[in-house]
Parts: C-alpha cells; sequence; structure tokens
C-alpha cells in the first residue's frame, strides 16, 4: 500500500512538472470557387480575391446588409457645398502589419498610387480625384475635378483599401501588407491562400480565428464533400443543384442573398485581331446571340429555377432598371433573319468559360440553343486567371462571365463599356455612351441619373457589347456549428463575430 501511495505522489509529481500543452490555434477553411488573381487590392479583379481581401486589408468604408455607408479606417466625411471637396476623418487607433500606424499620409500614398499606377484597374473609380491633401495625420481631403455622386461607393472596396506605405515599392502581389484583421502568411498558387490573426488589429476582439486558410476548390461537387467530410467550416457559391440537399444536412447551414451583379457574355467588339470575325464585327449577329438564348430555359436547366433572368446591368428591384427593355422571350426565327440580314446562314465563334461543371454545362446550354440559330459556338475552357489574363489581353472572342457588382449603378457599367474603361476587355466605344455615363457619375438625384442611363441603355442594348443573362443569387453553405455569419448583397464573407460552438 506504502509502496502504491509513492507511485501515485510520484505520477502526480511528474505529471505537474510537464509544461502546459498549447493549445492548438483555430483555424477557419473557406472553400472559393476559384483561385484570386493578383493580391494587390489596386491591380486585382477576382470576385474570390475581394473576399480573401475582406480578411487582409481594410478599407475607408464598408457598406452593411441593406447597403447603408459604414465607417471603418475613416470614421466620418463630409462633402463641401459644391461637391468638389470629399473630408473624411481617420481612425487614429489603426496599423498595419509591419508595425507602421494608419494614418492620413498612409492613406494619400493609397489613394495617389491607386489612380496613377500605370495598370491600376482603380483608376477610372478614381477618376474624378484631382489632388489628396492632408491637413493633419488623421484628415484627408481628396479635392475632385467634378461632383462625383459613385466615390464613397467606390470607397467602400479595392479603391478605398489600404496597404502598408512602405511595402508599396515591393512586390505587393505575392506578398501584401495590409491593415486588416488577419496578415499575410502564405500562398500557394490554385490550392490555398493562408492568413493569421492581427492580434493588433484595432477591432481584433471580433476576430476569433487564429487562422484563416482560404481553398481554391472549382469542382462545386468536390467543394460540397470536403464541407460535409469537415475538411471546411463554409463555402461560397454552394451550387443551385445541391442547394436541396445541402439544406437537408443537419450538419450543415445553407443562407442566400440576390446580389448586386449579373453574370453574361462578353463580346470583343475592337481588342486586336480576337474581334476580326461577324460576332465582334456586327451588331445584328450579336442580337442574334441574345434573341437565340431562352434565359428562362437557361435558369431552370443550369440553377434549378433559383437565378432571375436579365438582360440589363442592374439586379432586380434596383431602382436603375430600365422598364424599356424587358427580359425578350426566344426568338429563333428572328435570330436566323437577322443572320441573314448579316450575310450569314451560318457563323462560327469562340466562347471562353471557366473551367467549373456549373460554367461547363452553363456553355453548353448556351451552346445548343445558338446552333438552333446558326451560330456556332465553340468552348474554350480554362482556370479562371488564365481566363481574366487572356481577356485583358484580348486573346478571346466571346467570354462567358459576370460581375459581382457594386451598390452605385456606375459600378455595374462605367469601366466595362466606356472608351478608357478600365475593365473594357472588348474595347467597346461610343462617344454618346461616354458621354451620358460621364454625366450619370456627377448627378446625385435618381431620377435625373437614371434618365442617364436609360438612354445609355438604348445604345448599350442595340450595340449588345455585352450580352446579360442572369442575376445570381448568393448560396452560401457552412457547418452548422458555425454561428455569426451575416450574408451581404456584395456576395462577400466578413470574418467579424464569426465563432465556433
Amino acid at each position: 500500500m506504502k509502496l502504491l501511495t509513492a507511485l501515485a505522489c510520484a505520477t502526480a509529481l511528474t505529471f505537474a512538472a510537464l509544461p502546459a500543452v498549447a493549445q492548438a490555434p483555430s483555424t477557419l477553411r473557406i472553400g472559393l470557387q476559384e483561385d484570386p488573381d493578383v493580391l494587390d487590392p489596386h491591380k486585382a479583379r477576382t470576385f474570390v480575391g475581394r473576399i480573401v481581401f475582406k480578411g487582409l486589408c481594410d478599407k475607408l468604408l464598408d457598406i452593411t446588409p441593406d447597403l447603408k455607408l459604414v465607417p471603418r479606417l475613416a470614421t466620418e466625411w463630409s462633402f463641401s457645398p459644391d461637391g468638389l471637396t470629399l473630408t473624411m476623418k481617420l481612425r487614429t487607433d489603426a496599423k498595419f502589419h509591419d508595425g507602421d500606424a494608419f494614418n492620413a499620409e498612409a492613406a494619400k500614398a493609397n489613394i495617389e498610387r491607386a489612380r496613377t499606377l500605370p495598370d491600376s484597374l482603380r483608376k477610372s473609380e478614381l477618376a474624378s480625384v484631382d489632388s489628396v491633401e492632408t491637413p493633419d495625420a488623421s484628415t484627408l481631403v481628396l479635392k475632385l475635378k467634378r461632383p462625383d455622386a459613385t466615390l464613397l461607393a467606390q470607397l467602400t472596396d479595392r479603391a478605398g483599401m489600404m496597404l502598408a506605405p512602405k511595402s508599396l515599392a515591393g512586390d505587393i502581389g505575392s506578398k501584401p501588407v495590409c491593415s486588416g484583421p488577419y496578415k499575410f502568411v502564405e500562398r500557394v498558387q490554385n490550392d490555398r491562400i493562408v492568413l493569421e490573426r492581427f492580434k493588433e488589429h484595432w477591432e481584433a476582439q471580433n476576430y476569433h480565428f487564429d487562422r484563416v486558410i482560404y481553398r481554391a476548390i472549382p469542382d462545386t461537387t468536390v467543394r460540397l464533400a470536403n464541407l460535409r467530410s469537415g475538411e471546411l467550416d463554409m463555402l461560397e457559391r454552394l451550387a443551385p443543384t445541391d442547394v436541396k440537399s445541402a439544406r437537408s444536412d443537419k450538419a450543415l447551414t445553407v443562407t442566400s442573398i440576390a446580389n448586386l451583379g449579373y453574370q453574361g457574355i462578353t463580346i470583343n467588339t475592337a481588342h486586336g485581331d480576337a474581334a476580326k470575325q461577324p460576332m465582334g464585327q456586327d451588331k445584328r449577329v450579336r442580337q442574334a446571340l441574345s434573341l437565340s438564348i431562352d434565359r428562362k430555359v437557361l435558369s431552370q436547366v443550369v440553377f434549378e429555377g433559383l437565378y432571375e433572368p436579365i438582360v440589363q446591368p442592374f439586379n432586380p428591384g434596383n431602382p436603375y432598371v430600365s422598364a424599356d427593355f424587358p427580359v425578350p422571350a426566344r426568338d429563333v426565327a428572328k435570330a436566323k433573319a437577322l443572320l441573314k440580314e448579316a450575310g450569314h446562314s451560318k457563323v462560327s465563334v469562340e466562347l471562353f468559360v471557366t473551367n467549373n461543371p456549373v460554367d461547363a454545362q452553363l456553355g453548353q446550354v448556351i451552346q445548343a440553343m445558338a446552333a438552333e440559330a446558326g451560330i456556332d459556338i465553340q468552348i474554350r475552357s480554362t482556370e479562371f486567371a488564365s481566363q481574366l489574363r487572356d481577356q485583358q489581353q484580348g486573346k478571346f472572342q466571346m467570354s462567358r462571365i459576370g460581375w459581382s457588382g457594386r451598390i452605385d449603378p456606375d459600378g455595374n457599367l462605367h469601366q466595362f463599356v466606356t472608351t478608357r474603361g478600365n475593365q473594357n476587355d472588348g474595347r467597346y466605344s461610343n462617344a454618346e455612351v461616354d458621354k451620358l455615363l460621364d454625366e450619370a457619375r456627377t448627378i446625385y438625384d435618381v431620377a435625373e441619373r437614371k434618365k442617364r442611363y436609360d438612354a445609355a441603355q438604348k445604345f448599350l442594348q442595340d450595340e449588345l457589347p455585352i450580352v446579360y443573362l442572369y442575376n445570381q443569387t448568393v448560396f452560401f453553405a457552412l457547418r452548422s456549428n458555425l454561428s455569426g455569419f451575416v450574408t451581404n448583397p456584395d456576395g462577400m464573407i466578413r470574418l467579424a463575430g464569426i465563432k465556433r460552438s
């Protein structure tokens, strides 16, 4: 008995002497439909990239689920009576991931880079800015060339994201240094992006995971299987065909919201040799393509009828949607007549799609519908970043691509269809459209702005540089042990408040 007692005491002392076992870091694993492009907010253009930036880079402003502007790095703001000066008061307790303080000079460096960098995709968004002033460390003043009704909305996204000034001369895309709640750790192309909690963030108490891992899994079936097995905690863009099954799974929660953007086909009308074919050169061929597509059937076949058919760049219910352009019924006979009028009984064209099952099916349905009108579509498939690169370089005839949308209508239109628009990959150009959309930027009254958008749409609906197809309802699926996730019409994953129970 004494021996047993002695052994027990020795064992207890042994355990007492062992160091405390470190708690494993908590990790949130998110499945993305594509691999993001460059992680530089001034050069980036992918939807999934914006999701990563939500954890990585703070912005001057943000939006709420009901589309109201709210403070982030800017705490308050006001325009001068003439609309030519925007003054913003900035946080004084924010830091960059390299330890430097965020201040007005840092904000100025970012705005200047975003609007002047030769390959910046934010130049069009910040075109109204004439100069940037910093009266003191917490005050940023934007002097404008003209009133700009879109500017605050632009600053809720990549144009308003802040990078550490010391990092601006380096390779930002491969190792971004921001001021968000999580800092960059590593990226393995086409696999994962790893972020680590930034403990000095001004709102650190609202972020509950030590690490966030974004996994690129294009195959929707594989992405859902990873969620069900516990390899993922949540995923964005659950396929509509999987919604019913996921909703019946007690281990999962499904949430959804109609987003602010559009999905469609961008057509190369004037960007290099690829535009020199009937679809690019003759609006009647583009009109025939649009009339050959039954948008309601497209939604039913590919998306279980869960996506709303559209022919305009604005989401259903948006005050800028025009009653003058309803979704047309499919008209194969008229499509054939338009081709004949253009001098063709049959045309061939290549359609670029992303290499995921949903886009593949979508391309095949469009291909079958168009064939009945005499339009022979060959499908080319690749991963999303390559599709975007080739599109920017004019190496495409048509591209099946969409836009996640912005709260201001300008964000869905100007940069895609104006002559100098930073994302006008097909190089469509119409001086009247430029004039109308430039004017719309300077007008704050909704009714007056709408007149400009309606007038611009008369040209766009006739010339069809973009054939709009549907508005996407964004479905998120997450493990039922997660709480605190709030859906937002921009389709982003905001990490604040998300917990594992």
